[in-house]
């Protein structure tokens, strides 16, 4: 199965997942080539909507202490709710679908979550730092939410100008290689 990330301002990154009702091996080879997709990508999350499936599923893959993706650490999340939530930092943040830019994103410090692994069985994860907001930053992808729309008004303004002229760029770039 081969996975193309889409990227904004494709209109696909809007659409609502929805739910998982079946998890079998059509599931679990979506799930595997996500997974490759993401390292692949050097992403350390994907969400289902951001490879142009509408289906409520993540993954979180957080570097070890030694900068490795393991995949013992690997975190595949099906369905996911948040049942609660914590305090707020400020996290410099980035996006598959929206490449080369980073921005600094209030998120809730941390948060419990319910899901189910790639069995259907029902898990509750507690979360906090980077993988609460990592956490946050893919369940919002899978509600049509970038991290670009919690920018401020003029930072929103001043993101559409930066972004229109590095995508011209990249194209440019492109036809000329």
């Amino acid at each position: 199965m081969e996975l193309e990330i889409i990227e904004y301002p494709d209109r696909r990154l809007r659409e609502i997942s929805k739910e998982v009702a079946n998890f079998d091996a059509s599931l679990h080879a979506t799930l595997d080539a996500m997974y490759e997709k993401m390292i692949a990508s050097h992403g350390i999350g994907l969400a289902a909507i951001q490879v142009a499936l509408p289906l409520r599923l993540l993954l979180i893959n957080l570097p070890d202490e030694n900068e490795m993706q393991t995949k013992e650490n690997l975190l595949e999340i099906i369905n996911p709710r948040i049942t609660y939530k914590d305090g707020t930092t400020t996290y410099q943040e980035g996006c598959l679908s929206v490449p080369e830019f980073f921005e600094d994103v209030q998120r809730y410090e941390s948060i419990t979550l319910e899901y189910c692994n790639r069995y259907g069985e029902c898990q509750t994860l507690e979360a906090s730092g980077l993988l609460s907001i990592a956490l946050q930053h893919e369940i919002d992808h899978l509600n049509g939410v970038l991290f670009i729309d919690k920018l401020s008004y003029a930072r929103r303004k001043k993101f559409e100008k930066e972004y229109k002229r590095a995508q011209k760029e990249r194209k440019t770039i492109k036809k000329s290689s």
